[in-house]
C-alpha cells in the first residue's frame, strides 16, 4: 500500500506527519522504526498521527524511532503548523497528545507556540537535574559546551544502572547570560543527538531558574535554532509553561510500504 506523508522540522528536528483522520494508517512498530529510519526509510526523529478527537480539535500520536511513545515539543508544534496549513484549525486551537490536553497558537507563518504541562517533580544535585516535562529529561551544566561529548556522556548517562531500563534524554547547558542558554540533548528513542529538543529545552529552562538563577523568558540556543521557555512558579510548581519556535513544512510524498 503506498502512505502519503508530511515531513516538517522544527529547529531541525524533523518529523514524519501522517493525516490519519481516517484511521487507516497500519501503526505497527517494525512500519514505524522502518518510515524514521535514515537508510532505508524516509528518515525522521519521530513519526506523527494526526487524528480525530472527541475534546480538542484534533490528537497528535507521536512516536520516536523506536516506536515508543512519548510527549514531543517540537513534534507538536510541527503538527499544529500541519493542521493550519491543510485548514483543520484557526489559528488559536488546542489538542490531546500521550500526556493529556495542549493548547497552541499559530503565531505567524513560521512561529508556533505551544502549552506544556505543569512541571512539579524536581531532583536536583550539584549542577544536575532530573524533571519530566511530558518526556523524562537529566540536565547538566558545564562552563564550555563545545567542548562537550553530548553522545558518548548522553549514551552513558542513558543506559547507566539508573536509566536503563525506561530510559531519559540527557542535556547539556552552557549559561549564556541572566535569560539565555545554549544546550544539546541526546535523546532516547533516537538514542543519538538531535539538533534540537521541545521537551528538553523546557526542561533546561526550568533547571537554569532553579540552579542558575535565569529568569522567564529564557532563549535557548540549540544547534537547530532558537527557542524560548516562558513559565510561572509558584508552590513548588511550574505552571504556564510555553514553548516557542519556527515550524517549517520541508516536503510531501507517497512512500510504498
Amino acid at each position: 500500500m503506498k502512505i502519503s506523508f508530511f515531513k516538517y522540522q522544527g529547529t531541525g528536528n524533523d518529523f514524519i506527519i501522517v493525516d490519519d483522520r481516517n484511521k487507516l494508517f497500519p501503526a505497527d512498530n517494525d512500519l514505524i522504526v522502518h518510515l524514521c529510519d535514515r537508510k532505508f526509510g524516509i528518515g525522521s526523529d519521530g513519526l506523527i498521527l494526526i487524528q480525530n478527537s472527541s475534546t480538542a480539535d484534533f490528537h497528535m500520536e507521536f512516536f520516536n524511532p523506536d516506536a515508543s511513545k512519548s510527549f514531543c515539543g517540537n513534534g507538536s508544534r510541527c503538527a499544529v503548523a500541519f493542521a493550519y496549513r491543510i485548514g483543520m484549525i484557526e489559528r488559536t486551537t488546542n489538542f490531546t497528545a500521550i500526556d493529556g490536553l495542549h493548547s497552541a497558537v499559530v503565531e505567524s507563518s513560521s512561529i508556533v507556540k505551544i502549552t506544556m504541562k505543569d512541571v512539579i517533580d524536581l531532583r536536583k544535585s550539584d549542577a544536575d537535574m532530573i524533571l519530566n516535562t511530558g518526556s523524562p529529561h537529566f540536565v547538566r551544566f558545564t562552563e564550555n559546551l563545545a567542548e562537550e561529548d553530548i553522545i558518548n556522556t548522553g549514551r552513558e548517562i542513558r543506559f547507566s544502572e539508573q536509566f536503563k531500563q525506561e530510559g531519559i534524554n540527557v542535556n547539556l547547558v552552557e549559561v549564556l547570560g541572566n535569560n539565555k542558554v545554549k544546550c544539546a540533548t541526546y535523546e532516547r528513542g533516537v538514542e543519538n543527538e538531535t539538533l534540537s529538543c521541545g521537551t528538553g529545552v523546557t526542561a533546561v529552562a526550568i533547571a537554569a531558574n532553579q540552579l542558575k538563577n535565569c529568569s522567564s523568558p529564557i532563549s535557548i540556543v540549540t544547534k537547530g535554532g532558537n527557542l524560548a521557555v516562558e513559565f510561572e512558579y509558584t508552590k513548588d510548581r511550574y505552571k504556564n509553561v510555553t514553548l516557542k519556535g519556527p515550524a517549517a513544512f520541508v516536503y510531501k510524498g507517497e512512500i510504498e510500504v
